[in-house]
């Protein structure tokens, strides 16, 4: 796959530009190489006794320590790039600035700080990734939202990502806080879980106790489609999830409605089930009504617009979680990352997530987050 070739060839690098060249003894080099191209294989090894990449069925602190060397890996990947583009910088600038800066970056005490400041921030990054969110709380302005509708209350989560990392104790304190919000509406953006109903069922039990008076609803997300969809959707049903796959429901309040839309994932193609299909979506929708569209990936943001959505909100992206990542995220995301965007008419709120997948259980200043929207009417 993809991530396991990606991460060898980083491997090569890192030892070449970091380990090599540390003054250290060879055995001491061939250990630490081998050791390293054991960290960056991490994610086949676990696959292999867990029988999962999607969902590692390990103990929690196995998962942390394999994703803080993991995540140090990476920040020291990035470090030593730094490093070496100021090497090429500094060389191509001396003939006109006059000094160079080369001898230092070449230095042990820099290339030794490497590897403490990439095993302390991704410690740093473990912590941050699995604690339980704090509430990040803003308001969203609509054109032609109802009166009855004006500050309307309404916790995204997203990205729950249930496993064996991220169990029960963890979600129940995720529902208490999103409870203790008194929320109008509760929306879930995808990729609750990971692994399958007889691994999770404990672990997920509490969303039953999700709290709003106009309802809970759901769309699933491209993990969803990695490990026995359709008893995951039976599953969610039993929690009273109401799930929303290319399809809406009028949500009344006060005599006024508004549309509250869903649509599937686009991993679901390559399980050959429906693919998002917003027309199908909104079929049968009343005409100029404000539409609020729960998707779990940011990217046919465009499209929505172009379909008269007024807010989509999305997760996927954990906010990029640390830096090198986010840019790679962005990218694969048509641009969206993490915050508010205005897509022509239309808002996109993309959350960083309220979980992560255990594969990469690392945050280096792209914490988690509770969403507590209040819709507003234009000032």
């Amino acid at each position: 796959m993809i991530i396991f070739v990606f991460s060898g060839l980083i491997s090569i690098y890192v030892v070449a530009r970091l380990i090599w060249p540390m003054g250290l003894g060879l055995k001491t080099k061939l250990l630490a190489s081998f050791f390293l191209l054991l960290v960056s294989q991490h994610h086949a090894i676990i696959r292999t006794f867990s029988g999962s990449l999607a969902s590692p069925e390990v103990p929690a602190w196995i998962i942390m320590v394999c994703g803080w060397l993991y995540g140090a890996f990476i920040l020291a990947a990035a470090l030593c790039l730094l490093k070496d583009l100021g090497i090429l910088c500094t060389f191509l600038l001396r003939p006109i600035i006059g000094i160079s800066v080369v001898g230092f970056l070449k230095s042990r005490s820099v290339l030794y700080g490497i590897v403490v400041i990439a095993l302390s921030l991704s410690a740093m990054g473990v912590w941050q990734a699995v604690r339980v969110p704090e509430v990040v709380s803003l308001d969203i302005y609509l054109e032609n939202l109802p009166e009855e509708f004006d500050g309307l209350r309404i916790v995204q989560l997203t990205d729950i990502h249930a496993s064996s990392l991220l169990g029960r104790d963890w979600i129940e304190q995720v529902v208490a806080k999103a409870n203790a919000l008194k929320p109008d509406l509760i929306v879930l953006t995808g990729d609750i879980v990971d692994g399958v109903v007889s691994d999770r069922e404990e672990d997920v039990e509490p969303l039953a106790r999700l709290e709003a008076p106009l309802g809970i609803y759901a769309t699933t997300g491209n993990h969803e489609y990695y490990s026995d969809y359709a008893a995951w959707i039976q599953k969610f049903a039993d929690l009273k999830l109401n799930l929303l796959l290319n399809a809406h429901v009028i949500i009344s309040r006060n005599g006024a409605g508004l549309i509250l839309a869903g649509t599937t994932d686009r991993a679901a193609g390559g399980f050959g089930l429906p693919q998002p299909d917003i027309s199908q979506a909104l079929a049968g929708a009343p005409a100029g009504a404000v539409i609020i569209l729960l998707e779990h990936q940011p990217g046919n943001a465009v499209r929505n617009a172009d379909a008269g959505v007024s807010l989509q909100l999305s997760g996927h992206t954990h906010g990029g979680q640390f830096i090198g990542l986010r840019v790679v995220a962005q990218l694969v995301n048509n641009g969206f990352l993490s915050g508010l965007y205005q897509v022509g008419d239309m808002q996109l709120y993309v959350s960083n997530g309220t979980g992560l997948w255990a594969g990469l259980p690392v945050r280096v200043g792209v914490p988690p987050e509770i969403t507590e929207i209040t819709l507003r009417r234009p000032l």
